[in-house]
């Protein structure tokens, strides 16, 4: 279930195609696979077995058995630290194998991968491992006739659906909370981006989790996808992706009322006053929606800005993304932007820049196909309209592309009612040297995150997740593992 592949950075290695289930590799049971594709290249990679319904069944009950089995049921906490610490070091140690892999798997620039994809992987198993020994749960004054307590058991089985956009480290995200409260897991990665996911499965393996702690699954979302959200031997499901396909998984977990925790899509405001440093402004709202191929849920795409200051901004933005935003190999170090991870995603991101010219907004910078690199592979210039308006689809649905509309406001009045004027609740970015609109303006706004003076720069340690229709729950922090315990009152009579 491997196979030799040499990647354009000439890293030679054996990548695993099979299912990963109790700690081995095997091929799925109906014989389908899958391909993926390099989108720079649009050349295939290679194919992974793809999980069927029978696939999945065998997986859950994979994930059933070690939750009780006594070597990771009865392992202290302690212990599942020691493990987890171990897998983070492996990651590390197979840095340039991982980073490379999610940069020909996924499209994004090396460099990129190598500074915050594999760090965050890392630092994700690593922070979940020191919490691994501190679940704990509570004593409970009552009277003098009761002592009550409290205990924090795993919630069981656990399914996690990964997206395409961060493979690697919504893999670390999810797995690391799950994994310190003593879970088990059935991971999907998204049929678009297996490759890292089965990796990670061979440095679990390695690192020495028990046979069925964690299994890795590939599939399509609609087959092994929906198996997994409906199977009633699994017990939470935990997803990242579009809104849409939120909505079809809590449909399917309401079968044996799954707990959930959903991340899903956004159209996050960056809003720029007068007073705030300029400089600074332009540069995060660069960050916050080009970064990634501007596929990244939280991008600050909908840029709001004071009508003083709103034609400077405009030039200097402009200006900004056409210097920084450069696009080619991804294995060059002087790329900051590579290809849309596939055809279908491409092909979506140029639909919006005609829906944006069609509703007659002003398309002031990109807009087009980009085939310098080799004639090849799925790169969309970086874009830019002006002169939107808050019913144009452009403003208000989920591009998920290097896509940015910027419109001005004349009141922090009228600036938060049009932040704020969305299905979608995620993140938003406030840029203002006054402490006080600051603190005001992060209180009004209806996001579960809010940046102030930066965009997108999350952490490991810092709860993260929406409201509205961008989710349900939270992950990241100590809040991020309330979602994978659930809490056992005891009550001891004294009488």
């Amino acid at each position: 279930m491997q196979v030799s592949l040499t990647a354009p950075n000439s890293v030679q290695y054996l990548q695993p195609t099979g299912l990963f289930i109790n700690n081995e590799f095997v091929a799925s049971k109906s014989g389908q696979t899958l391909s993926t594709i390099d989108p720079a290249t649009e050349k295939e990679i290679t194919t992974v077995h793809a999980a069927g319904a029978d696939d999945i069944d065998i997986a859950v009950a994979a994930a059933r058995s070690a939750l009780k089995h006594p070597s990771w049921r009865k392992l202290p906490g302690t212990a599942r630290g020691k493990l987890m610490l171990r897998l983070a070091d492996l990651i590390e140690e197979n840095a340039n194998i991982l980073a490379t892999i999610e940069t020909w798997d996924n499209g994004k620039p090396y460099q990129q991968a190598v500074a915050f994809d594999i760090r965050a992987a890392a630092d994700a198993f690593r922070y979940y491992a020191g919490w691994a020994d501190k679940v704990q749960g509570s004593v409970i004054e009552t009277t003098p006739e009761k002592l009550a307590y409290t205990i924090r058991e795993p919630v069981g089985v656990c399914g996690q659906i990964i997206p395409w956009n961060f493979p690697l480290v919504m893999a670390a995200w999810k797995l690391g909370p799950a994994l310190a409260c003593g879970n088990t897991v059935v991971l999907k990665p998204a049929e678009q981006t297996p490759l890292s996911a089965l990796y990670l499965a061979t440095l679990i393996k390695q690192a020495g989790f028990p046979p069925g702690v964690v299994n890795v699954v590939n599939g399509l979302g609609r087959v092994a996808g929906a198996t997994i959200a409906s199977h009633l031997g699994v017990d939470k499901i935990a997803f990242t992706g579009s809104t849409q396909t939120a909505r079809e998984i809590m449909k399917l977990a309401a079968i044996n009322l799954k707990s959930v925790t959903l991340e899903a899509g956004g159209k996050s405001p960056l809003l720029v006053f007068p007073d705030a440093d300029f400089d600074s402004a332009v540069t995060w709202a660069h960050i916050g929606v080009m970064y990634n191929q501007g596929q990244v849920c939280t991008a600050t795409s909908r840029i709001l800005v004071h009508e003083d200051i709103y034609d400077k901004f405009v030039e200097s933005f402009k200006q900004k993304v056409a210097t920084v935003s450069t696009l080619g190999d991804p294995f060059k170090d002087v790329t900051f932007q590579g290809p849309q991870v596939t055809k279908a995603q491409f092909d979506r991101v140029l639909s919006y820049i005609e829906a944006g010219k069609s509703e007659g907004a002003t398309l002031i910078h990109g807009g087009t196909a980009y085939k310098d690199f080799n004639g090849k592979g799925f790169f969309v210039e970086p874009t830019i309209f002006t002169n939107v308006t808050d019913d144009m689809k452009v403003y208000r649905e989920e591009v998920f592309g290097p896509f940015a509309v910027v419109s001005s406001f004349k009141s922090e009045e009228e600036a938060v009612r049009r932040a704020n004027d969305s299905v979608f609740g995620l993140g938003a970015s406030v840029f203002t040297k006054d402490v006080k609109r600051a603190h005001r303006v992060a209180a009004d706004i209806e996001a579960g995150m809010v940046w102030i003076n930066s965009s997108n720069d999350s952490d490991f340690r810092i709860p993260f997740g929406g409201v509205k229709q961008s989710g349900i729950g939270r992950e990241l922090g100590e809040a991020g593992l309330e979602a994978y315990t659930n809490i056992k009152a005891v009550h001891v009579n004294l009488q």
